[in-house]
């Protein structure tokens, strides 16, 4: 028997995959490809207490191995989202994960408070997001900030497994992790898209109407890699790695840099059964190097066990 299973805060996880915010919608988009139940967890697309619109197309372009997005935070709202969205999700086996941001720490702590008292599993606090003016990324920045964010939040919710979304434009990932896991998070995941632009030669025009946008997709990897083993480093709480997983040899790499988890995010737009595929990529691979327990490869990096395993 092989054991895929991953434990992050009060989440129990059937295997190690999950989806990426603002990448597989609100998860009934995907259904006609993936089995739902397969997964993880479905970490649905950012909500904030009100809708938003998000910013004006073009939103979306792509780039060298790779993608552009400035979507800016479109969404339902908090209301819309428990009243038509999380009933859907709740047909399913597989733990639902809401991804929240905010303009203060009041916002975002309404916004805890309501989805734990809903039953959520766990919430992930967006403080990373490059592609709106203001709001969470302010709090990502700022370690005191991110600090005061994440023990308010950690103290309205009683059952809630938190997990805060690291930026990769921090001066420091291993000490905003630590500054995020002494605050009281139960996991931290990373990264997010790192800022960049196109330009369209033809018209010399910028290829987004919000001139720049975040870069996700395969560009991103090595970097992203990286940061997640800095962080796993510092810290001893999961760490989720996202960034440029396309398949299974990516999410495996992650794990060895010490991720609990991963999170698959452009993968989706290029094939919409990524997840399904990368699960069972992990089992082949576990099989094949006779490993029966998927925790025994994180932070497994130089083929010994090492200090970045959670689970050690």
């Amino acid at each position: 028997m092989i054991d895929l299973t991953i434990t992050i805060g009060g989440l129990k996880l059937k295997n190690p995959v999950m989806t990426a915010s603002g990448t597989f919608g609100y998860g009934e988009e995907y259904a006609g490809f993936v089995d739902l139940n397969m997964l993880g967890a479905i970490v649905v697309k950012g909500i904030s207490l009100e809708p938003m619109e998000g910013n004006p197309a073009p939103r979306i372009c792509e780039t060298p191995c790779g993608m552009l997005n400035a979507i800016g935070l479109q969404n339902v709202g908090l209301k819309k989202f428990l009243k038509e969205k999380l009933p859907y999700l709740r047909k399913f086996d597989t733990n639902i994960v809401v991804n929240i941001l905010g303009n203060s720490v009041r916002e975002y702590v309404r916004l805890a408070q309501s989805l734990d008292e809903a039953g959520v599993d766990g919430i992930e606090l967006n403080v990373s997001c490059p592609n709106v003016k203001k709001g969470g990324i302010v709090f990502g920045m700022d370690r005191k900030l991110l600090a005061k964010l994440i023990t308010k939040v950690r103290n309205a919710v009683k059952n809630t497994t938190v997990i805060t979304k690291l930026s990769p434009t921090v001066p420091s990932i291993p000490e905003f992790a630590k500054t995020a896991e002494d605050a009281g998070t139960d996991a931290i995941s990373l990264i997010n898209t790192i800022p960049g632009m196109a330009i369209d030669i033809n018209t010399g025009k910028p290829k987004l109407a919000n001139i720049t946008g975040g870069l996700s997709g395969p560009a991103i990897k090595p970097i992203a890699l990286r940061m997640v083993w800095e962080a796993s480093g510092a810290v001893k709480i999961p760490v989720i790695g996202i960034g440029g997983i396309m398949n299974a040899e990516d999410a495996i790499e992650f794990m060895l840099a010490g991720a609990a988890a991963v999170q698959v995010g452009t993968g989706n737009f290029l094939n919409p059964k990524a997840t399904a595929e990368i699960i069972h990529g992990l089992q082949d691979y576990l099989k094949r190097k006779s490993i029966h327990d998927i925790k025994e490869i994180i932070g497994n990096i130089h083929g010994t066990a090492s200090d970045h395993n959670p689970y050690n």
